[in-house]
C-alpha cells in the first residue's frame, strides 16, 4: 500500500487538481518562513519553487513582492492553473526528481512537496538542490519530525509522506555544502509544520 501510494502522488494531484485548488487554504500561515527565507536571500532573486503546485498561495506571495520565480510541479493540471493566474513566470511540467535546468538560483523552497516522496528519494535531492544553488542560496523544506511514513488521506485516497531522521537531514545538508540556519519541528506558529531553512556555503 504504501509503495503504490508512493507512486501514486502525482497522479494523485492531477486527477484532484480541482479539489486541491478549492480547499487550499488562501492564509498565509507560512508567512513567518516565507520571510525569514525571503531574509536569507537578501530580499531579491530569482526564487525555484519546487513542487509549486498551483501557486497559491506561496508562489503568489513571492511574486507580490517582485520575486522572479520557476515553479515546477509533475501535476500538468495543477500547473496550468499557476500559469494561468501568473502568465509572466515560468512554469515548467517536471518531476522534481529529475530536476536539472542547468542553473542556479537565489532561494529554493519545497514547501509541503518534498515530504511525498520515498526517504531514498528524499536522500537523493540534496545533490539536486546543491546544483541549483551558489554560495549564499537559501534552501527551505518541510518534513516529518522524526523517521518514518505517514499515510494521509486526499479526497478519499491514500496520500504518502515519508522523513527522514532530523540528524540525518543535518548530515545530507552539511555534506552537501548547506548549514542550517533554523529548524522547528512542529511549529506552533504554522499549523505543526516542521521546517527547515539552510544556507548554501
Amino acid at each position: 500500500m504504501d509503495k503504490h501510494a508512493a507512486k501514486n502522488i502525482l497522479s494523485l494531484y492531477q486527477r484532484h487538481a480541482d479539489a486541491f485548488a478549492r480547499q487550499r487554504s488562501r492564509t498565509l500561515v507560512e508567512k513567518s518562513w516565507l520571510d525569514k527565507f525571503i531574509t536569507a536571500i537578501g530580499g531579491e532573486g530569482h526564487i525555484l519553487d519546487i513542487g509549486c503546485g498551483n501557486g497559491q498561495p506561496i508562489a503568489g506571495y513571492f511574486i507580490q513582492l517582485g520575486f522572479q520565480l520557476t515553479g515546477i510541479d509533475g501535476a500538468t493540471a495543477m500547473l496550468d492553473r499557476a500559469r494561468a493566474r501568473f502568465p509572466a513566470q515560468r512554469w515548467l511540467a517536471l518531476d522534481m526528481r529529475k530536476l536539472a535546468l542547468g542553473e542556479t538560483f537565489a532561494g529554493l523552497i519545497a514547501w509541503d512537496s518534498f515530504f511525498h516522496l520515498t526517504q531514498r528519494d528524499q536522500q537523493k535531492m540534496f545533490p539536486i538542490f546543491a546544483r541549483h544553488s551558489h554560495p549564499g542560496s537559501a534552501l527551505m523544506f518541510t518534513s516529518g519530525p522524526g523517521k518514518g511514513i505517514a499515510m494521509g488521506q486526499f479526497e478519499g485516497e491514500p496520500l504518502f509522506h515519508a522523513s527522514l531522521a532530523p540528524e540525518e537531514y543535518r548530515a545530507l545538508l552539511d555534506a552537501h555544502g548547506f548549514d542550517v540556519i533554523d529548524m522547528v519541528p512542529e511549529d506552533p506558529h504554522c499549523s505543526g509544520h516542521t521546517v527547515w531553512l539552510a544556507a548554501r556555503r
